[in-house]
């Protein structure tokens, strides 16, 4: 009998899957669940140095409380343009646009998107580079992975956010926005992986480089299926692509009457 219990129980072990790492409401169980993400993330092919950030993080109380305590998407559109200063965002985008003309004209040329939509973001995200972030990314996205509100979502960003560790795209210490975001227009780290790109040509893709964060914002929204030269206006096709970047639709308006402003 206690042969057949063993051997059941060594069934068992094998048949079954390796459990996924569990999530918490809170702190608490941080440094245990890290091997166990750790686990999960070799398994996705991270490498050293990535499993080094992980297990090198800390738990973001500051990510969970921006995290709970998101507003801004709730305003009115008034509101919303308003609270994000959109006016100085139109002024400086204009003066930036016409200062670097040929270089919004070849991103356009390149992948379709007009300088406008692209200004409008860099404006809106970071104040165009004035101020991109205080807290660790990685830190920040392994807190959001580890919370139980949207495991799910953040999980691929945290795997790409090692994977970015490993190619020396950032590093465990890179500091980005609350929610794990980064550079000039603020990534998540798993679109950053995929559709980075060199856009200035130095061999390496770098997000808190203003060239390469446009050039890669640029791909990513024609990757997502922005149609050149078609509008971008609520209606109009490629309005969808703008929730690509951002679920909130009140943002995704804002864009779209701060690029036209911009692009007139």
């Amino acid at each position: 009998m206690l042969l057949k219990s063993l051997l059941s129980g060594l069934f068992l072990a094998f048949a079954l899957p390796a459990l996924a790492a569990p999530c918490s409401d809170s702190g608490g169980g941080y440094d245990n669940w890290k091997p166990v993400m750790a686990k999960e993330a070799r398994a996705e092919g991270v490498g050293e140095k990535g499993i080094a950030a992980l297990m090198g993080s800390s738990y973001s109380k500051v990510t969970i409380s921006a995290d709970r305590n998101q507003k801004s998407f709730k305003y009115s559109l008034e509101k919303f343009l308003s609270v994000r200063g959109a006016d100085t965002i139109v002024s400086q985008g204009r003066s930036k646009r016409k200062k670097n003309a040929a270089f919004y004209d070849s991103l356009e040329a390149q992948y379709g998107v007009p300088a406008g939509v692209l200004l409008a973001i860099h404006g809106m995200e970071t104040g165009f580079g004035g101020f991109m972030g205080d807290t660790q990314v990685v830190s920040a996205i392994e807190t959001l992975t580890y919370d139980c509100r949207r495991p799910d979502f953040f999980k691929p960003h945290l795997i790409g956010a090692l994977k970015l560790v490993d190619n020396g795209s950032i590093t465990a210490t890179t500091v980005g926005a609350k929610h794990g975001e980064l550079g000039h227009t603020q990534f998540l780290p798993g679109n950053a992986l995929r559709y980075g790109v060199d856009g200035n040509g130095d061999g390496r893709v770098d997000f808190y480089n203003v060239t390469d964060a446009l050039a890669s914002t640029a791909n990513m929204l024609r990757q997502k299926g922005w149609k050149p030269g078609k509008g971008y206006q609520e209606g109009e096709p490629n309005f969808a692509v703008l929730n690509e970047w951002n679920k909130a639709t009140v943002y995704q308006r804002a864009i779209a009457i701060m690029g036209a402003r911009i692009d007139g």
